[in-house]
């Protein structure tokens, strides 16, 4: 059946269509190279998935997603080839969909909840959306994206991470003028430090930035809140603040040898290579240790970053040690599944007690100890209890410790009135709204390091908070 020149298919010829395959690089050729493993759908491909979507009446993927996207509506579009139409229906909810497409944790979120899923495998919603912010930026001038007028009205940003960036997208659509403070040389967060190349491309994340741009948003960068500007300061210069810096400082285990040289922090590691460029060492100025074997602490996301980064800098061997098994590890399975087809090598139930150097003080190896699963604790997860008379030497030459981040007080002590609790997160209502009018929070700075979406979630949020404040004080000025 044909509906204005297009064909309609049943349910049962949807039922009938396979999950497509994302397109990738061979793993044997991407350990050597800093390229794109995804390679993204065809116009073909993404059609033909899109058309399984059985278009729910009740579509419970869309409250599975922080940002709310209407998932149906833009994928309806894209299976009727309707792209400029998706893009504008995916711009419309979110801020930053190449990059949720790419990094987005959706099979723990949207397509958990997808009808598909239930009976085989559920709609590949996060390769669809990164099909359609791929196809709008090789064809912006075909989209249409409505921005209201200008509000008079103007908003502080402190962070360019994902919550910042989001924050900023959608105040910007609002009419409020918008300036980020960005305390790196460069914006985006931890989109562009702590995220490899080869998982998100530089360049998505400028062309997501310069989108921004293009709506009116300012970003000055090698701002630090807290010492160029106090944010005190920043709220007589703006109207409102949106505090999205992230949860930076990395976290150790606080074990001997831990300043022994050839250990470095997730952070600074995947700092120096991503942001830094350390990759194309010698034309970037960025030196970073190269070693033969490497292990990486940890076995969430950032830990895989880092394994699947020291494979590529050219480490024979890279392996993560993990204190539980595989099934509890926190990582996405796709980035777990990548990480196995590169030659990452996995060391379960092992948890280390010192790190040991030799004479010049160099890492040689970790004293480690074999673990046992116990009963779950406050994550769910099995909690790993040590093995009497179980420990062991594994030798290595470099240490990568990935076993997440806290808070950087920088900001919050030059605050005393900002109210933080005992870990020095700051503190949020429902809104993002903090304890000082006119100033919101959002992101790992409220709750710790968690995902990209979860913190575009909290711009989102804050932003429309920021906007009702904004209008009601508007009304205030005018009776």
């Amino acid at each position: 059946m044909e509906v204005n020149g297009i064909k309609k298919i049943s349910a049962k010829e949807r039922l009938a269509i396979e999950r497509q395959k994302m397109p990738e690089q061979d793993p044997a050729d991407r350990v050597k190279n800093f390229s794109e493993v995804n390679l993204g759908f065809t116009e073909h491909l993404a059609m033909l998935e899109a058309k399984r979507c059985l278009q729910c009446k009740e579509a419970k993927c869309i409250p599975g997603c922080p940002v709310m996207v209407n998932i149906p509506r833009f994928i309806s579009l894209i299976s009727e080839g309707r792209f400029a139409e998706a893009a504008e229906s995916m711009l419309a909810d979110n801020a930053l969909p190449a990059i949720t497409g790419r990094v987005c944790p959706q099979e723990t979120q949207c397509e958990v909840r997808c009808i598909r899923g239930f009976k085989g495998a559920p709609v590949a919603i996060g390769y669809l959306e990164r099909f359609i912010a791929d196809w709008y930026y090789k064809n912006a001038d075909k989209t249409k994206i409505q921005k209201a007028p200008p509000s008079g009205f103007s908003v502080a940003v402190i962070g360019s991470g994902p919550a910042g960036l989001t924050a900023a997208g959608e105040l910007a659509m609002m009419g409020h003028d918008v300036t980020i403070f960005e305390a790196l040389h460069y914006p985006g967060g931890v989109l562009v430090y702590g995220i490899p190349e080869f998982r998100l491309p530089k360049k998505i994340v400028e062309e997501e930035i310069n989108r921004l741009k293009l709506l009116g948003v300012k970003i000055e960068c090698n701002v630090v809140i807290g010492r160029t500007y106090t944010l005190s300061e920043l709220r007589e210069m703006f109207d409102a603040v949106f505090i999205g810096i992230g949860a930076g400082l990395p976290l150790f285990l606080n074990i001997p040898g831990e300043n022994l040289k050839g250990v470095y922090s997730a952070n600074e590691y995947l700092t120096r290579v991503n942001l830094m460029r350390a990759y194309e060492f010698p034309k970037s100025p960025t030196p970073v240790l190269k070693a033969k074997r490497v292990a990486v602490i940890g076995g969430g996301n950032v830990a895989m970053d880092a394994a699947r980064t020291a494979k590529r800098m050219g480490a024979e061997e890279s392996i993560i040690i993990y204190r539980r098994t595989r099934a509890e590890m926190p990582a996405r399975a796709e980035e777990i599944h990548h990480a196995e087809e590169e030659g990452i090598k996995f060391e379960f139930l092992a948890a280390p007690l010192e790190i040991l150097g030799d004479e010049n003080n160099w890492v040689r190896g970790i004293r480690c100890q074999r673990m046992q699963l116990g009963e779950p604790d406050a994550s769910g997860r099995r909690s790993p209890v040590p093995i009497p008379g179980s420990e062991f030497i594994f030798e290595c030459d470099e240490v990568i410790v990935a076993i997440g981040t806290r808070a950087n007080p920088l900001l919050t002590s030059t605050c005393p009135e900002l109210k933080v609790n005992k870990k020095g997160y700051i503190e949020v209502d429902e809104n993002g709204a903090t304890n000082l009018p006119g100033v919101y929070a959002g992101g790992d700075i409220i709750r710790g390091a968690a995902t990209v979406i979860l913190a575009m979630g909290d711009g989102k949020k804050s932003a429309r908070a920021i906007d009702k404040y904004l209008r009601e004080l508007k009304l205030k000025k005018t009776e």
